[in-house]
């Protein structure tokens, strides 16, 4: 698996397991076979309401823990002090993890200005031991500074939306820049129309390949890390095996230029979205 790696050494692999609305015991097999199938990245959140299944699914693979990242995000009405520290707390329990390998932010919610606490709590839960990695989702690039120049502490992770109807190209270089990997949330798009496009689909009959399969590898090519969600066996090996597909750079140029002003899914601006 094609890895990338941040800042102070640590490293994702270019696909994981997203699991909203996987839930229940079918949501715990599922985690257990994506793992068993090789996925060493699982995604989760305080909001997905999952966390225990996520968990349960983790604890009955056969794979080491030691070889796992498991996610999770701190929402938006947890952002104060006390009530960071208690959520991350929480989460760990859920999960059933002595320490979360990595823990996000999920969103911003500039408008509240309390993301600098959330975030001051999650170093202090890292110097607890209670995490090991922290990062954030969503935030833009003067978010990211803000946090950094309080603490001095830079996030090794920012999940954002990106696809190729909403590519990010600047938001990817800023990253880049600044050692901090990038996360694709909703990485095909939520939409049936993409997949269908018809540069999406040349490239796919030339490499013998699925369009699904084609976004992801493109998604490799920019050195981002994408967390589809699948449950079925299949889809979970077909996702994976995206990850050794190499699109050369006119494939990536011409998926690239599908980004479009209003290709958010559903205009969740992080200037303005708020996350309970």
């Amino acid at each position: 698996m094609t890895t990338f790696t941040a800042h102070n050494g640590f490293r994702l692999p270019a696909i994981g397991l997203g699991t909203y609305g996987l839930r229940g015991d079918e949501g715990a097999d599922a985690v257990t076979r994506a793992i068993d199938a090789g996925y060493r990245l699982v995604d989760s959140a305080f909001n997905y309401e999952n966390e225990g299944s996520v968990g349960r699914g983790v604890a009955a693979s056969s794979v080491d823990r030691s070889e796992l990242v498991v996610t999770s995000k701190l929402p938006g009405r947890h952002h104060p002090s006390a009530k960071a520290r208690t959520s991350i707390e929480e989460s760990r329990a859920r999960l059933g993890l002595d320490a979360i390998d990595l823990h996000l932010i999920h969103w911003p919610n500039p408008s509240q200005d309390e993301y600098p606490q959330a975030w001051a709590a999650l170093v202090d839960a890292q110097q607890r031991g209670v995490v090991r990695q922290i990062g954030v989702s969503n935030f833009l690039p003067e978010h990211l500074e803000r946090i950094e120049s309080e603490t001095s502490v830079r996030p090794v992770v920012n999940q954002i939306e990106v696809h190729p109807y909403f590519p990010q190209t600047e938001q990817l270089v800023h990253h880049r820049e600044k050692g901090i990997l990038t996360e694709a949330w909703s990485p095909l798009g939520r939409a049936a129309a993409l997949l269908e496009e018809p540069v999406i689909v040349e490239v796919a009959k030339a490499h013998g390949i699925s369009p699904a399969q084609t976004v992801l590898a493109w998604h490799v090519a920019r050195e981002t890390v994408s967390i589809p969600k699948a449950s079925s066996p299949e889809h979970q090996a077909a996702n994976l095996a995206a990850a050794s597909i190499v699109l050369d750079h006119a494939e990536v140029e011409a998926i690239t230029a599908l980004g479009r002003p209003d290709g958010r899914l559903f205009g969740a601006d992080p200037r303005t979205h708020e996350e309970s």
